[in-house]
């Protein structure tokens, strides 16, 4: 049985995501022989798919799921958690910002806290971040929204690594509907309101420039997806249909 799979959703990663696949079969390699990777090409115009693809002679863990447009990075997740079939589920964003040789560490978390899925918390005060200012200042106004909606045992929902036990991944993902920016948001809530247990931990981040311009859209949509799941939860109780 598959121990670890490790899902990496890519959006025109070509430059780096052969480089990422290398070293996240080298460290899972030092935590188990049971694993797997599974890259997720979300529709990449520059050969994302096909540098994966071109890993796989030295990786023979990996799978790529190739989505034929772009669709979001939580229907990415989606996908690749429909293909995977590990006891843990990793998620873990592809740009190299956050190394892979954190996975055992938050494996380990999740064992010892006895929880069902660890986060990755840029606002853990062992968390080494370099992070730019200004997204220090929307990863803090973001918080402060969702704590005061939500309720969340967690300083951070965006930053891009987590590990889940399966059975906690699989009773959420049916209720999912958003597709993008407030995906890790919306199956925190789910998952916490299904009563299982989330836990954080440190990390490791390392800005390798390639962070895009936040954009007055992307923040207006993703307030008005949080919003969104803010009145299924509470207004529509959409969520407690998969909870009884």
């Amino acid at each position: 049985m598959i121990l670890i799979s490790v899902i990496l959703p890519a959006w025109n990663e070509a430059a780096r995501i052969g480089a990422m696949i290398v070293r996240t079969r080298r460290h899972l390699a030092t935590v188990t022989a049971a694993f797997e990777i599974l890259v997720v090409d979300d529709g990449s115009a520059d050969g994302t798919a096909e540098a994966a693809e071109a890993a796989r002679a030295a990786a023979p863990e990996l799978h790529v799921v190739r989505l034929q447009s772009n669709q979001g990075k939580g229907e990415a997740l989606r996908r690749g958690f429909a293909a995977s079939r590990g006891r843990y589920v990793v998620f873990l964003d592809a740009d190299m910002d956050l190394p892979p040789e954190q996975i055992g560490r938050l494996l380990e978390s999740l064992r010892a806290e006895g929880a069902d899925a660890v986060i990755g918390s840029k606002w853990h005060p062992r968390s080494q971040v370099d992070y730019p200012w200004h997204r220090r200042v929307v990863s803090l106004v973001y918080f402060t929204l969702t704590r005061i909606l939500f309720g969340l045992p967690v300083r951070d929902t965006q930053t891009g690594i987590k590990i889940f036990r399966r059975e906690a991944l699989a009773r959420a993902m049916p209720r999912m509907l958003v597709k993008a920016y407030a995906y890790d948001l919306e199956l925190l809530v789910i998952i916490h309101h299904f009563g299982s247990r989330i836990a954080e931990a440190p990390v490791i981040l390392e800005h390798t420039g390639k962070y895009p311009r936040i954009t007055g859209r992307s923040m207006l949509q993703a307030g008005w997806d949080t919003l969104a799941v803010f009145y299924r939860l509470h207004v529509l109780r959409y969520y407690d249909e998969a909870a009884a």
